[in-house]
């Protein structure tokens, strides 16, 4: 590992755990079977590194909502645990140990993992966010005076056209910034880092960082499980796997992906409509974020999100408005969903094209889902601010809380880890993975014109507005 930088790094136990606050002798012993049996919302058991904790009471309060810890109920999650958690949060489990498996064993390709982890950890990679934040953040409020400028004091269509296209850009970069932010701090102040949030998500494009967490949360820990992960959840408009036309239940969602009429139409023809219906996607992020700020029962600093929203509601139809014509008002809009489209795009390419499954996932076997349900961008260092970090998507995955700035160091390590243990690596050149998407959709496209139907087709408008991803 001299190549990284982490040869001298101090590694720790990756399996530490602070012992039981009992005698070693008056620690209940506790089997596997016993621990799947407490899988359920009022009965939530959880191991962490051979540790048992009934989480029950903590459901309601868990930082990443209920389904991350519904999805691993039951079943070890230390790695998807050590994943998301700094070490300073273990020492908080005490207080709801009750055991500790009697059968406990890690997997090879885990203690690798946790061993990698620590490592990084020691190293203090994930508090040293670099200058990217800061960079683009001073970019993009010049870039969005400049489109300002465009609309308000240019008279030339050219140039209202382009501050359309700007204002697209913009969103893709602020979407890059409100990602880290929901991931890790990028400030070392938690509410500068919270107003961040906020800004570069709710106020300058108008989606909710709160449902952002609450689908992203579920997305990482349940990736590509057509049951589980949201970003799989297209239906009417996609499907990635036949399995999708068996009517599966959403467990994110809480409904079912129905398989009808209207769908197996659009399926049908998904290898077409792809592209065009990516450049409009934000619409359907917008009606998503909206609905979830009124229709969800638990959202942190509801009202704080919800003026964040109205402040994008306000923002751009006002500057859209100052336009001289609606021909020109239409085509500004067009230019900004169509230029973030490609946003969109990026999102479809890290996993469409990538291993699924269904059902839910299972903690002990973290490092072969994350990385056999991703696929990474191959592309030249100075091209990393056009994919935001999610050209390393494995890595991304698998160490969520590192800033993207370590990514391509971590890489090579990551690569040789799934060498030694027989894993899959993905990795396309933006491209190829475009092909590789195309194709996965055209193979499920044929298929679903020889399949049947579900249940019986509903209203097309209501389709429109149930539709996810």
């Amino acid at each position: 590992m001299a190549r990284t930088g982490l040869a001298d790094a101090t590694a720790p136990d990756a399996d530490a755990m602070p012992a039981a606050t009992k005698d070693a002798a008056d620690v209940r012993m506790i089997s596997t079977k016993e621990l799947q049996a407490h899988a359920a919302a009022d009965d939530l058991w959880i191991s962490i590194s051979g540790d048992v904790y009934d989480v029950t009471p903590w459901l309601r309060y868990h930082p990443g909502g209920e389904v991350p810890l519904i999805t691993l109920a039951g079943q070890d999650a230390t790695d998807a645990f050590m994943a998301y958690h700094p070490p300073s949060v273990r020492p908080l489990l005490r207080r709801f140990f009750v055991g500790r498996l009697s059968d406990y064993t890690v997997p090879p390709a885990s203690a690798d993992f946790r061993r990698l982890l620590a490592q990084l950890s020691s190293a203090g990679l994930f508090e040293r966010v670099g200058h990217t934040p800061k960079f683009l953040l001073v970019a993009m409020s010049v870039l969005f005076c400049v489109a300002l400028y465009c609309v308000l004091a240019c008279s030339s269509t050219g140039a209202h056209m382009f501050a359309g296209g700007l204002i697209g850009f913009i969103w893709i970069q602020s979407g890059w910034i409100g990602h880290d932010s929901g991931h890790h701090q990028i400030t070392s102040h938690p509410a500068l880092n919270r107003l961040l949030q906020v800004v570069s998500g709710n106020c300058l494009t108008g989606l909710g960082i709160a449902w952002w967490k609450f689908n992203h949360n579920t997305h990482h820990i349940s990736c590509n499980s057509l049951d589980h992960d949201p970003d799989l959840q297209h239906l009417p408009l996609f499907a990635v796997s036949t399995k999708l036309f068996n009517n599966l239940w959403s467990v994110c969602y809480e409904r079912t992906l129905a398989f009808d009429a209207i769908s197996k139409f659009f399926v049908s023809y998904q290898h077409w409509t792809f592209y065009p219906v990516m450049g409009f996607a934000r619409i359907n992020l917008l009606v998503q974020s909206i609905v979830f700020l009124i229709t969800q029962k638990k959202v942190r600093q509801r009202w704080l999100e919800i003026a964040g929203v109205a402040a994008f509601w306000v923002w751009y139809p006002l500057l859209v408005s100052c336009l001289p014509n609606w021909w020109e008002r239409v085509a500004f809009v067009l230019a900004s969903f169509v230029i973030t489209g490609i946003q969109h795009v990026q999102f479809c390419l890290n996993h469409f094209s990538s291993a699924v499954y269904v059902g839910p996932p299972k903690g002990n076997d973290w490092f072969e889902r994350q990385t056999a349900g991703t696929l990474d961008i191959k592309c030249s260092p100075w091209m990393d601010w056009f994919h935001g970090g999610l050209q390393f998507q494995v890595e991304h995955h698998l160490f969520p809380r590192l800033p993207r700035c370590h990514y391509r160091m971590v890489a090579p390590i990551v690569r040789d880890l799934c060498k030694k243990h027989g894993l899959s690596y993905g990795a396309a050149t933006f491209w190829e993975a475009n092909v590789m998407t195309w194709k996965t959709l055209r193979a499920a496209a044929l298929q679903a014109r020889d399949a049947t139907t579900g249940s019986a087709p509903k209203n097309l408008v209501w389709e429109a507005l149930n539709t996810h991803g």
